[in-house]
Formats: structure tokens, C-alpha cells, sequence
């Protein structure tokens, strides 16, 4: 991965001579379509090289980078995910995950910003450049492979012996959170270990429970000791090895009965999801719930706005269930997830699309199960790349473990 990287890189900044040189007033960036501000310098194109210079800290800071400037040494460490960027003022290399890379033109100060060449950054933080002539717009979008994956583990005994298999794997396909079912019957030290791994490899883990009978007021009680099992286990442990959230699989819909009286099941889920809302009151955990995609369509009995939105204005994020395998066009991915994220770009909450990739009985559609991890990352990137528009979109969630580790 390392040698790719550092292979794509130095072919890449050979492509910044390309972009023509224009006034530097006139060169705009963007990131997912969204223009960078620069209030005080510019980007500009160095008369020399021919290379779009841009201030570094805004840029980086739009693709969700963090900088770091030292003084005495005159260099700047920028990170992001799992890599690791020095560059120095004046020098015509960096260092890439420890790997020397040498690159056309340095990183120069100008009236105090550091200046470095727009390719190099973008490339390296895995974004995607184009350069529109007719616009003069440098547009930058960010890459399927940087952004926010979650997946499930609804077997929780295989932490018992495949701790270090599955961290690499969520690693190296770019997992930051897990959604851990837990089995309160096995030993708490083993979720304190894999939750210890996780978090060193920045990966949060989610405590995961729910079934369709949970919306039923007969299950407040397991409801209640769900949340009670994991607020005990995190005072037990150190916040290194505490859960970062709960994550609840509810799915009312399932329910028998839905299909004739969903008025019924709607208002008892809502009094269950009420009791959730109150026994995790104060507890800093994060609240996350699956729903279907087209829980907007669904109204809050008795008023005239979506359960969706009711979600969204009680707990933290919805992982919409959108499993469609194609991310384009009608009953798509984006299309489907759309109405959703409105709804949470409105209410500034945050929406994370998860997608199939176990084997389905739904018809041809609906899951990446006999398709190739290539091609579902092919159609992440389209939806990814339409999707960025929305201030609610929080990545993509993978369902499941198991299944995406089988892919080829």
C-alpha cells in the first residue's frame, strides 16, 4: 500500500504542470463543491514551474486533515487517517509514511502561509483533482477511500481468537467505526482488549443491540439492561477501552402486525425510543439507529412530519439502510438516500448510508454480494461524489463484516 502510494504520488505531481497559468485572483478551489476560502492569501501559480500553489492549512482543512507546524525545524506534519506527511519550507521532497518522495517545486512561506504545490496535497490525502479551464476552478473531490466506514459484527465470539484479523482488515478497507453486537454472557475482558486494538488504530466501536420486538413495551426491560450492561462496562475500563456509543437494530416493520396497524407499533417504538432517550441522558455515549430509507415517507402518528425527522431531532445519527448495489439513476443509492439527508443537513444531525453485501433473496439489485470489492468500490465513488453536496452525509456503512471479508 505504501509503494502505491508513493508510486501514485510522484506520477501525480508531474500533472501539475498542466494547469495552465492564470492570474492568481482567478484561481478558485473546491472541495465536494464546495469553494475554499482564502482570506488572506491566495492560491497562485508559480511563474517557474508552472505549479498551482495553494495555503496549505485550508485546504488540508477542507479534506479533513490536521497540520502541524514546527518552528525550529521549519516544517509542517500534516495527518490524515493513517498517514503521515512532512514537508520543509524549501526542500523539493517530503516524507510519506517515512518514504522520501521528491516532487517539482517546494513548499515556500509567503507573508506568513505556508504555500505548497495543490497536487501533492491532494493526492496524497487520496482526493481526486480536476482542473476546469472554463471556470478556472481547481475542483478537488475527496476520494471513496478516505471517508467514514462503519460495518457490523453480529458475532461477537469471534473476538475470541480473531481480534488481530479483524482490525487489519477494517484497517486496510478504511473502517473508523465498528457496530459490535454484544453478548453480555462472555467475558467483558475480551471486548476491553479488541476495543483497546480498535481505538489505537482509530477505530470507535459501538455497542449494538435490537430486535423488531424491541419496539414492543414488553422489551423496555431488556432495553433497559442493554443500556445499564454497557454504561457499567465503560465505568469499569479506561476510556481506552470504553464503547464510544450505542448503535440499536430495531426494525419495527417486521413486526407481524405492521402490515395492518403500524399506528400501534409507530407509537409504541416511539415510547421505547422516548425510554432510550432518557436512560442515556448525560451518559456521553453516542446514539445511532438503523432505519430503512424510506422511513421519511413514514409520519409521526397524528402529525404531519416524517419519523425520520422525529429520529433525527432525538438522537445523534441514522444509518439509513439504503442496499441498492448500483449508485446511479432511478432506486439508486443517492436517490434513495436524498430526501434523508435533507431532513438531517436541516436538523444538523448526521446520516451515514450503509449498503449490502451479503447474499439476498430481494431480487438482483440489492446487495454487492456477487459483484467484486472493485466494483462496489466503483459505485461508493459515484454515490460518494454526489452525496458530498449534503452537510449531513457522514460516509457509508458496509453490512456486514463477515460478508464484505469474503469478497474477492
Amino acid at each position: 500500500m505504501r509503494k502505491l502510494l508513493v508510486c501514485t504520488l510522484a506520477i501525480m505531481l508531474g500533472l501539475a504542470a498542466f494547469i495552465p497559468a492564470v492570474y492568481a485572483s482567478e484561481v478558485r478551489v473546491s472541495v465536494d463543491g464546495r469553494d475554499v476560502q482564502f482570506p488572506d492569501e491566495h492560491p497562485y501559480v508559480d511563474q517557474r514551474s508552472n505549479l498551482t500553489m495553494v495555503p496549505l492549512t485550508f485546504v488540508s482543512d477542507k479534506l479533513g486533515a490536521a497540520t502541524k507546524w514546527n518552528g525550529k525545524l521549519n516544517q509542517i506534519t500534516i495527518s490524515h487517517h493513517r498517514d503521515t506527511i512532512i514537508l520543509a519550507i524549501g526542500d523539493n521532497h517530503a516524507l510519506v509514511n517515512g518514504k522520501r518522495v521528491n516532487f517539482e517545486g517546494a513548499a515556500v512561506l509567503k507573508n506568513g502561509r505556508t504555500m505548497v504545490p495543490l497536487r501533492f496535497i491532494s493526492e496524497v490525502l487520496h482526493a481526486i483533482v480536476d482542473w476546469q479551464p472554463a471556470r478556472n476552478l481547481v475542483s478537488i473531490v475527496t476520494s471513496v477511500a478516505s471517508v467514514p466506514k462503519g460495518t457490523w459484527i453480529w458475532d461477537s465470539s469471534i473476538l475470541k481468537q480473531d481480534q488481530d484479523q479483524i482490525i487489519s482488515f477494517a484497517k486496510m478497507k478504511g473502517v473508523t467505526s465498528i457496530y459490535l453486537q454484544v453478548d453480555r454472557d462472555m467475558d467483558p475482558a475480551i471486548y476491553e482488549s479488541f476495543i483497546r486494538k480498535a481505538k489505537s488504530e482509530g477505530i470507535r466501536v459501538e455497542a449494538l443491540e435490537g430486535r423488531p420486538e424491541w419496539a414492543n413495551k414488553s422489551k423496555q426491560e431488556d432495553i433497559q439492561k442493554f443500556i445499564a450492561w454497557v454504561k457499567t462496562y465503560n465505568s469499569s475500563v479506561s476510556p481506552e477501552a470504553s464503547f464510544a456509543g450505542l448503535h440499536f437494530d430495531i426494525e419495527p416493520y417486521s413486526l407481524s402486525g405492521w402490515t395492518k396497524d403500524n399506528k400501534t407499533i409507530l407509537e409504541s417504538w416511539m415510547n421505547n425510543l422516548r425510554l432510550i432517550e432518557k436512560e442515556t441522558k448525560g451518559s456521553g455515549l453516542k446514539i445511532a439507529m438503523d432505519v430503512p430509507y424510506w422511513l421519511n415517507t413514514i409520519k409521526v402518528p397524528g402529525k404531519d412530519y416524517s419519523m425520520s425527522a422525529w429520529l433525527l431531532e432525538k438522537f445523534d445519527c441514522l444509518v439509513i439502510m439504503n442496499y441498492r448495489n448500483h449508485a446511479l439513476g432511478n432506486n439508486g443509492i443517492v436517490e434513495n438516500a436524498q430526501a434523508m439527508l435533507r431532513e438531517a443537513s436541516t436538523l444538523k444531525k448526521q446520516v451515514v448510508v450503509a449498503v449490502e453485501t451479503a447474499k439476498s433473496s430481494e431480487g438482483p439489485r440489492i446487495s454487492f454480494y456477487s459483484m467484486s470489492s472493485g466494483a462496489m468500490e466503483k459505485e461508493l465513488q459515484s454515490a460518494h461524489n454526489q452525496l458530498t453536496r449534503y452537510a449531513s452525509y457522514a460516509g457509508f456503512a458496509i453490512h456486514e463484516f463477515k460478508s464484505w471479508q469474503d469478497m474477492k
